[in-house]
């Protein structure tokens, strides 16, 4: 069973930092690309970052770029999101997914993502 467990969630202040963790099983985590969803209460489920199977290759969001960095390490079948200068438009549920095995690395949609971790809250006060 594939297995996509989140950590690292929670409240922070303006211009803090968390570190999201998404730890894998049940599948060879380093054939395959990743990526951080975050969705916010109404909005559409936004792609954060995504990062190629061999961690060579990122994306990262506009609307977080220069404060988020994606990583892995696939020796512990783990993803990473590094958080920093964290604003309050950054409050949401933050999801890891895998990505469907596709010519890119990545796509905006969620639909090209099969497997999807629980969501950890993240909630940034002013």
């Amino acid at each position: 069973q594939v297995q996509l467990v989140v950590s690292g969630g929670g409240l922070v202040q303006v211009g803090g930092s968390l570190r999201l963790s998404c730890v894998a099983s049940g599948l060879t985590f380093s054939n395959y690309a990743m990526a951080w969803f975050r969705q916010a209460p109404g909005k559409e489920r936004e792609l954060v970052a995504a990062i190629n199977y061999g961690g060579t290759s990122t994306y990262i969001g506009d609307s977080v770029k220069g404060r988020f960095t994606i990583s892995r390490d696939n020796t512990k079948s783990t993803v990473y999101l590094q958080m920093d200068s964290l604003k309050p438009e950054d409050t949401a549920v933050y999801y890891c997914a895998r990505r469907i095995s596709a010519p890119s690395y990545y796509t905006r949609s969620p639909s090209g993502y099969d497997y999807w971790g629980q969501g950890t809250q993240v909630t940034v006060s002013s």
